[in-house]
């Protein structure tokens, strides 16, 4: 297959997860997925190994990357199969998250999987939003290891029957696994006709080539990054049980046009949900590596093949059964980010911006009700500020790294919950300054018109995302109830009338102002 063969039959791959995102998004029920866009859409071949990904959520695809072959090579795939899957040890992120997993056949011959993975503000556990304050993995709702969802064709009724039991979101749930199977239908689909229209010999053989040419431009990459060791260390403000600045660590090794990083020195698994399995941590990884890759890097597993990863087991980024992850899948990998992007920065330092407001700013809310009428659960990340670079200032209130999806809109969310944006704003001078001034957090208040109850799960409330080259560090996030601060990891309950505050941190400056 020639350079321009291989670069459409790339471009196709692509389009079969693009399309598979837009009825995902079209057709799911709830503000999450529909209008916040909280899912991701990908392409495996027959042993799970990663073919191609939309422009989607990083922490989702890249744990899926990792843990895939695990998942498929334990079942037993017929056509018209659908697995579902949310469970964090075994290959999910943390419980929200929930996996739809479809096989792709040809002349009777299994060639692919198709799969999509979204965020359900409610998964059964005791809070709403499903994101409470936790110490084990139970008390954050229900845990689905790979189970058939359809087998041959034939939805399983009573298991679906028995998961939308487990949770409150009723019709919206259903139609959000609606959603998401339909997702999977149109991507067999497109991907069968790919097939046919090569054969089933010619389809393999692009995909090995796809894997090779990406595993190319990896290389070339590395590379350019002198050989050595490069250390770095950062801290989590807290767990949200009462222990503060648990560190991690990461040592990168350069060497021989491979890479590995290594997370010895990092804290132990911790009380709080602010663990994640290794999944998680690889995700973070690869995440940072193909930041550096060139645009036309295939998003495949050999992109990925250069890259080794290893934590000790019982840390913090690779955590043991039953540990708590809701936070770890979301903060956690936020701050690995930073870490080996920090580590990095010692190498090629040019290249490698401050840090970013490092949270994703997480906000879960909602009432049990009696009834479905008066029950409601919401959830949503909320960007900040990005960090400076050595091309020039950070961009002002987004989402940075692990995450990718939209703000809730104000009419959206106004529609269907009763709360009330009272502020929307960019957060002045809350990015650190430099020659490269960091980007500025936001600001968002929230009143609310009838009771609920409301966790928070956020970071960099403490400990400042950091500058490069002399730089000023960014601003500290803040949470505020009726003007009173909390901590940064915290559930409680509000009445009528009471305002909730979010200032999400700054990015970091990158280089003196006097120079």
């Amino acid at each position: 297959m020639n350079s321009i063969e291989l670069s459409l039959f790339t471009s196709r791959l692509d389009a079969v997860c693009d399309e598979m995102g837009a009825v995902l998004q079209r057709a799911a029920f709830s503000p999450n997925i529909r209008d916040r866009l909280d899912f991701s859409c990908a392409v495996f071949n027959a042993e799970g190994e990663l073919c191609a990904q939309a422009a989607h959520i990083p922490v989702h695809l890249g744990s899926m990357a990792y843990a895939m072959q695990s998942i498929v090579s334990q079942l037993n795939w017929h056509e018209g199969d659908m697995v579902i899957v949310n469970d964090p040890f075994l290959g999910g992120t943390h419980l929200p998250d929930i996996t739809l997993i479809a096989p792709v056949f040809h002349d009777g011959q299994l060639l692919a999987f198709i799969a999509n993975r979204a965020h359900h503000a409610d998964i059964g556990a005791g809070s709403p939003g499903s994101m409470p304050l936790s110490k084990s993995l139970e008390e954050e709702g229900l845990i689905i290891p790979p189970s058939y969802i359809i087998e041959k064709g034939q939805l399983n009724e009573p298991f679906m029957a028995e998961i939308l039991g487990s949770i409150r979101s009723g019709d919206a749930g259903l139609g959000d696994f609606a959603a998401q199977i339909s997702a999977n239908n149109a991507g067999t689909e497109r991907l069968q006709a790919l097939i046919s229209s090569l054969g089933g010999t010619i389809f393999l053989t692009a995909l090995s080539e796809l894997n090779d040419y990406g595993e190319r431009l990896a290389r070339s990459v590395i590379n350019g990054i002198p050989d050595g060791e490069y250390t770095f260390s950062d801290k989590m403000d807290d767990d949200g049980l009462g222990n503060f600045d648990l560190k991690i660590n990461a040592s990168i090794v350069v060497k021989e046009h491979n890479v590995s990083v290594n997370f010895d020195g990092t804290h132990l698994q911790t009380e709080g949900n602010i663990n994640c399995p290794l999944s998680v941590a690889a995700a973070a990884v690869y995440y940072v590596f193909r930041c550096l890759m060139p645009s036309q890097t295939p998003a495949c597993a050999g992109s990925f093949r250069p890259i080794s990863i290893s934590a000790p087991q019982g840390c913090l980024l690779n955590a043991k059964r039953p540990a708590a992850v809701a936070a770890g899948n979301v903060e956690t990998s936020t701050r690995i980010v930073d870490v080996v992007m920090g580590a990095l920065a010692q190498a090629i330092p040019d290249k490698i911006p401050a840090a970013s407001h490092g949270s994703m700013n997480n906000l879960a809310m909602g009432h049990a009700g009696d009834s479905d009428v008066d029950s409601w659960d919401y959830y949503e990340t909320m960007g900040g500020g990005m960090g400076a670079s050595s091309e020039g200032d950070g961009l002002d209130a987004v989402q940075t790294h692990m995450t990718n999806t939209r703000n809730t809109p104000i009419e959206v969310m106004e529609t269907n919950y009763p709360v009330r944006i009272n502020q929307y704003a960019i957060r002045k001078d809350s990015g650190g300054v430099g020659m490269h001034n960091g980007g500025d957090g936001l600001v968002r208040e929230f009143e609310f018109l009838k009771p609920a109850n409301v966790t928070l799960l956020t970071e960099r409330r403490l400990n400042p995302p950091w500058s490069l080259n002399n730089g000023i560090d960014g601003g500290c996030g803040q949470n505020l109830l009726n003007g009173k601060p909390l901590t940064p990891k915290v559930c409680f309950d509000v009445n009528k009338g009471d305002c909730l505050t979010i200032k999400t941190p700054g990015g970091g400056g990158w280089g003196s102002s006097h120079s």
